[in-house]
């Protein structure tokens, strides 16, 4: 009998603690919390501590009440000039309303996934009434903050209050930077040939006037040195003319002597002439 009520006061006593231990529940500073009773919200608990309640009636579920990142992938969004554009954003969001965000989603998983809709939505659609010309200019700060507008008003019915969103970095698809490439290479390419084609214009142009330049300074040089070639002979014939007068015979002797050069200098010329030619005049003198 009392082995009987030893385990009866065993099994009580397991009960009891099991039933206080599921009782007590400790939210952290970073947390808030809901309590469920039959999968229905029945007290919102937002201060930090050590908390009670039913056991095997109602559990609870956390959420974090920080300042949340969400980091979706980049998106291809079409803007109003038909540009295309790869584009990359993120969104700073809080929980503000668990009891809402719990019926609308649940859990922070669901909760990331329907607000990277959300904001894939709104950049999408404010961009696409906006041309790329006007992401670029001082219109970006509006551009952001009507983005920022829209994904608050739709965050509002998960209860997350959304601080800000941005868009880190918007690109031009792989594509089309590839074919922006090629063109300006083909630019660049046509504008290389034009530049060697006036360039090789300019040197022909260069080159024939230098010619022709050259051509002037030694045709001009030429006629300076026949003019100065012909004062020089004419200058000569008066010093040896007047020479030449002064002593008659030597003038003679001395045009013998180039005679008798010219003919017989080289000895490839033969002459059959008679000893008392002319010719030999001072031959005979000479050897008299």
């Amino acid at each position: 009998m009392n082995n009987k009520l030893n385990v009866l006061f065993y099994g009580l006593a397991v009960l009891v603690i099991f039933l206080g231990l599921s009782s007590v529940y400790i939210v952290n500073q970073a947390e808030q919390a809901i309590v469920l009773q039959f999968g229905r919200p029945v007290r919102l608990i937002q201060e930090p501590g050590l908390k009670i309640k039913i056991p095997m009636i109602q559990n609870v579920v956390f959420y974090d009440k920080r300042l949340l990142n969400l980091d979706p992938p980049a998106q291809e969004v079409v803007l109003n000039d038909k540009k295309r554009l790869d584009v990359d954003s993120f969104t700073r969001y809080k929980i503000v309303d668990p009891i809402k965000f719990y019926k609308t989603v649940r859990t922070e998983m669901q909760a990331q996934s329907k607000l990277a809709e959300i904001v894939n939505s709104s950049v999408r659609k404010i961009l696409g009434r906006i041309t790329l010309q006007e992401l670029l200019s001082d219109k970006r700060t509006k551009i952001m903050n009507d983005i920022s507008e829209a994904v608050k008003i739709d965050a509002e019915q998960i209860g997350v209050s959304v601080a800000d969103v941005r868009i880190r970095r918007a690109d031009l698809p792989l594509e089309v930077l590839q074919a922006i490439n090629a063109r300006m290479k083909t630019e660049r390419e046509r504008e290389a040939k034009e530049f060697r084609a006036q360039g090789s214009q300019e040197a022909q142009i260069i080159r024939a006037s230098a010619d022709k330049e050259k051509t002037l300074i030694l045709a001009d040089a030429e006629k300076k040195a026949q003019i100065i070639r012909g004062q020089g002979d004419e200058k000569a014939i008066e010093i040896w003319n007047k020479s030449a007068g002064q002593d008659v015979e030597f003038f003679n002797f001395y045009r013998s002597l180039e005679a008798y050069k010219k003919a017989l200098g080289e000895g490839k010329s033969s002459m059959v002439l008679s000893p008392e030619s002319d010719f030999f005049q001072f031959f005979g003198k000479v050897m008299k």
